[in-house]
């Protein structure tokens, strides 16, 4: 086993923990609901002064009463659910989340929310990073790899998901057409699919991955001539993280990447995570908005990273990751002798047109996908720059335009 070699995902635990979640999401629900609740009382009871003290003591002491014991009895019935499960021989025998397309599509989501508390609870709910085949992570041994991959070339296309997502979101579209791992590995590339828990920083993702492809590589049942990478969304930030940090460090890996493919990549940022961050800097102001502040405030660091497509721990060093704060990420050079193919999809098929400026492909705007903003330009070739219009975000995980344009620079590797 190479000394980077990350674990691999331990599964035991899975119920108990999924009920303590619910436990923790419910008792902070009510929460919020009681802070609500106090407010708009605080500002009833205000205006008769001391009249009123009487009346709101008794309100006041009810009301505590209330949520307190709703509160304890969310978490107590989460506990013994938890329990029972964790006990049950059912329970006991149940498979992991991640053997269901269902469940890996749940998990996707919630460790985008709120993966770093996950992790940082050391809940079996938080994913690790790791390859993935027929939902089972894959340890980077040679003997694991060559039984997982018995068709293995010596070219390997990674695949990288985006936020919320998981491996499964490059099925998107399957039953009516290939893949794009299906499709490339026709041309003679071993696909392989990668699960990350986006709720980290991207440069923690990043470093992880860093090591990962050291690993992957050293033991490829081939050998590794060409290596390909490609991201959808976030995955294409944290392929770039990676492929930085493997740089400063001296690995070996980074010598085989020829490509690097990001789809739909906030590289300048994403505008609906700069809204929720305006958004609950204006509801903090006022007490009844402060609930609702501290929900869009829960939101996981890798949300906080897409403000502005931080890439590495320098670009959040000493901020507060809630202040509104303008754009200081550091340039991020961009690896030599690597062609990075970049595409941009927009709802209207004119790349010019008013909705395609301002909603872009309804998450991320064509500027910021081809590495433009205000105060930023990532210097990408203007020849590997591509637009698919009337595509939505989603739609760039699995679509006849974007194989296309996979097939056309990739091609098949001689």
């Amino acid at each position: 086993m190479q000394g980077d070699q990350l674990p691999v995902r331990a599964t035991r635990g899975e119920l108990p923990d999924a009920a303590r979640l619910a436990g923790d999401t419910g008792a902070a629900l009510v929460d919020r609901v009681r802070e609500l609740h106090e407010a708009i009382a605080g500002r009833s009871f205000g205006p008769t002064g001391g009249a009123s003290t009487p009346a709101r003591a008794v309100h006041d002491g009810i009301a505590r009463a209330v949520y307190t014991g709703v509160r304890g009895g969310v978490r107590a019935a989460a506990g013994v659910l938890g329990t029972v499960a964790d006990h049950h021989p059912r329970g006991r025998a149940a498979k992991p989340f991640s053997h269901d397309p269902r469940g890996r599509f749940v998990l996707g989501a919630v460790n985008g929310w709120l993966g770093d508390r996950l992790e940082a609870q050391g809940s079996t709910l938080a994913v690790p990073l790791a390859v993935r085949h027929e939902g089972e992570d894959v340890p980077c041994t040679p003997d694991a790899l060559a039984a997982a991959f018995p068709d293995a070339t010596p070219h390997v296309v990674v695949f990288l998901h985006g936020l919320m997502e998981s491996e499964e979101a490059w099925r998107l579209g399957a039953a009516d057409r290939p893949t794009y791992g299906e499709a490339l590995a026709r041309h003679g590339w071993s696909p392989v699919l990668l699960r990350a828990n986006t709720g980290l920083h991207v440069h923690e993702n990043g470093r992880r991955l860093a090591a990962l492809l050291e690993d992957l590589v050293a033991a490829w049942p081939a050998g590794v001539q060409r290596l390909a990478l490609v991201g959808h969304s976030m995955g294409g930030l944290v392929l770039r993280s990676a492929c930085h940090q493997a740089a400063e460090e001296g690995r070996a890996w980074p010598r085989q990447v020829k490509h690097v493919v990001t789809l739909g990549t906030p590289h300048t940022g994403a505008p609906l995570e700069r809204l929720a961050a305006r958004g609950a800097s204006l509801l903090h102001r006022l007490p009844e908005g402060r609930p609702v502040a501290a929900v869009l405030r829960s939101r996981s660091v890798g949300i906080k990273d897409l403000r502005h497509g931080a890439l590495v721990a320098t670009d959040w060093a000493g901020d507060d990751l809630d202040a509104l704060l303008d754009d200081a990420c550091g340039e991020v050079p961009l690896p030599e002798g690597v062609r990075h193919h970049v595409v941009a999809a927009t709802l209207h098929r004119d790349p010019d047109h008013p909705v395609s400026r301002l909603l872009g492909d309804l998450l991320v705007q064509s500027a910021s996908a081809h590495g433009k903003s205000a105060r930023r330009t990532i210097p990408f070739e203007v020849d590997d720059l591509r637009h698919v219009g009337g595509l939505t975000h989603f739609a760039l995980l699995n679509h006849p335009a974007v194989l296309e344009l996979l097939e056309d620079w990739l091609g098949t590797p001689r």
